[in-house]
């Protein structure tokens, strides 16, 4: 069979890699800020920022956000990878997964019940717009009200270079570090000069 020979696999869920990322919520009492892992997550709009969630109804955080109408998207680095898989193997009705992980909650910014996780290197404060039902799970459809990040990440003329982040990725079933840079959007029509500043090329 040659390379490039295709074979049906069959219908399933097989978009990958996809970021994973931990989201956090409370109640309306506040009393257990909690965490759960999510890959399906992703930007839908720019203008104004938008992102969604897909999350079963039989999901603790599913409560919580329905309730509150807010969440927290947390971005994962390196460090954050085992507490990361914790988050979504464990239930937040049954523990405290911040004390359990030893993760700091952070009244997170824009956002008046959520909890952000300060370890994260990245934070995305979000408010529900819509709740599309599709079946296995709900999707959250967000705005995005304040976004905050390590100042570690920023540059000296104040540009955010995530590259320096460690970010993880999920891929059919696995975490993976992001690695090698392979170019940059419009990287095939640049210049020699832009790809030499961009890409360090001599």
């Amino acid at each position: 069979m040659g390379k490039h020979e295709k074979t049906d696999i069959g219908v399933s869920t097989i978009l990958n890699p996809v970021p994973v990322v931990m989201i956090s919520c409370a109640g309306k009492d506040q009393a257990k800020p909690n965490i759960m892992t999510a890959a399906w997550a992703g930007t839908i709009n720019s203008e104004p920022p938008m992102l969604s969630v897909s999350i079963r109804k039989s999901r603790y955080s599913h409560k919580l956000i329905t309730e509150t109408g807010e969440f927290v998207v947390n971005l994962v680095s390196k460090s954050l990878c085992k507490a990361c898989d914790y988050c979504g193997v464990r239930s937040g009705l049954d523990e405290d997964k911040f004390k359990t992980m030893g993760l700091t909650p952070v009244k997170a910014s824009g956002l008046e019940y959520a909890y952000a996780i300060k370890e994260s290197p990245v934070s995305i404060s979000c408010k529900v717009k819509d709740v599309l039902e599709l079946g296995s799970h709900d999707m959250f459809i967000a705005d995005i009200e304040a976004v905050t990040a390590d100042s570690y990440l920023l540059d000296d003329k104040g540009r955010l270079c995530l590259d320096n982040a460690k970010l993880v990725a999920y891929n059919h079933g696995e975490y993976f570090l992001l690695g090698e840079k392979l170019g940059f959007f419009g990287y095939s029509v640049a210049s020699e000069e832009v790809l030499a500043k961009r890409m360090g090329r001599k």
